[in-house]
């Protein structure tokens, strides 16, 4: 099966939050801290942020994949900022191709981001 831009964005998600789940109840059994937690880093701001850290890591197809991911066209809240929301769904997008694509990368980016990046 071919996947698409939304595909990989819609199994990214997903994917991104499980990730942050295993390392939330790492650190805490209190359910109102493990969600206080997981809403840090599964939402828009964090994962463009995140995306900001990591592209330094990327190879010249995962940037154009990237790329494309940005100019994905997806619908926002008014209120949203669309730069942020876009670099997000791009970061997404390169989630779910790792995952369904190239888990050894995936699980490299990972390591690399749960090392250095989530503070809890």
């Amino acid at each position: 099966m071919e996947y698409s831009l939304k595909h990989y964005a819609y199994i990214g998600d997903c994917v991104w939050e499980l990730f942050i789940r295993k390392i939330v109840i790492k650190k805490t059994q209190i359910q109102n801290t493990m969600h206080k937690y997981s809403t840090q880093y599964v939402c828009a701001s964090k994962q463009s942020e995140i995306l900001g850290l990591i592209t330094e890591k990327l190879t010249e197809a995962e940037l154009e994949i990237q790329k494309r991911g940005r100019n994905l066209k997806i619908s926002i809240n008014k209120k949203n900022n669309p730069q942020i929301h876009a670099n997000a769904t791009s970061f997404e997008v390169l989630i779910g191709y790792w995952y369904l694509n190239d888990k050894n990368r995936l699980k490299e980016i990972f390591n690399f981001i749960e090392s250095g990046i989530i503070k809890l």
